[in-house]
């Protein structure tokens, strides 16, 4: 009989093929626990909240005016100039620039991910940062240095920092370039704060309640749009979005 050519002379079985490893996902996979991470933030940004509205002062009150009272610049210095550049980016622009992503995203097919996009950064913001600040009517602080609406709690310019920031990493970048994107957020939610605290424009407390609630917020919607991003994943590493 024939030798048979599926098994070499030498009596080793003929090593598999190799398979290209799998390109990383776009967007990212959720963490496994999103939905208690995102809750205890947001709940945290909620407690602020109450304690500022049960009582006339609340016990870090004290701190929030400390803090206060060390933001002693002045309208003209250098400072306050960077700060009324965070103040524009969180402004105006801090709704031009998630729809100007959302709007590259479905360009390119991705409309799965400009749906999240669009529930994170504008509706949640409608839905949880409107409401809250008509509920808990916190003043602000005396003699703001820009112009300025009712209702200082929580910070929206922060929450909407932090939710640009935080769909930008999950749906832009890949994994090693997401960790750095990460360090850059952080420093850039941590500028937006101290900018509004500098132009006397909320409280120290309200910069931190945004950010609990932005970053509470975008887990649980991350996790809630888990499926919808998992099937663009997948069409996005097989290049058939478009199918």
């Amino acid at each position: 009989m024939p030798r048979s050519s599926a098994v070499p002379r030498s009596g080793h079985r003929a090593s598999p093929p190799l398979i290209p490893a799998p390109r990383h996902h776009l967007p990212a996979p959720p963490p496994r626990h999103a939905v208690a991470v995102g809750a205890g933030l947001l709940l945290g940004s909620l407690l602020i909240g109450l304690l500022v509205s049960v009582g006339e002062r609340p016990y870090f009150q004290g701190l929030d005016d400390s803090w206060a009272a060390s933001m002693n610049g002045s309208r003209d210095d250098a400072l306050t100039g960077l700060a009324t550049v965070f103040d524009r980016l969180g402004g105006p622009l801090g709704m031009v620039l998630p729809l100007a992503l959302i709007g590259c995203l479905c360009v390119y097919g991705r409309w799965r991910s400009g749906l999240f996009a669009l529930t994170a950064g504008v509706v949640a913001n409608v839905v949880l940062v409107l409401p809250l600040k008509q509920l808990v009517d916190r003043p602000r602080p005396p003699h703001p240095w820009v112009l300025v609406n009712d209702g200082s709690f929580p910070s929206g310019q922060v929450f909407t920092a932090v939710t640009l920031m935080f769909v930008a990493a999950v749906l832009v970048f890949p994994p090693r370039a997401r960790r750095w994107w990460w360090l850059f957020a952080v420093l850039y939610v941590v500028a937006m704060m101290a900018s509004r605290t500098w132009l006397h424009a909320q409280w120290l407390s309200d910069t931190v309640a945004g950010a609990l609630a932005g970053a509470g917020s975008c887990m649980l919607l991350w996790r809630a749009f888990a499926p919808l991003l998992r099937i663009e994943a997948e069409r996005v590493a097989s290049d058939s979005l478009w199918l």
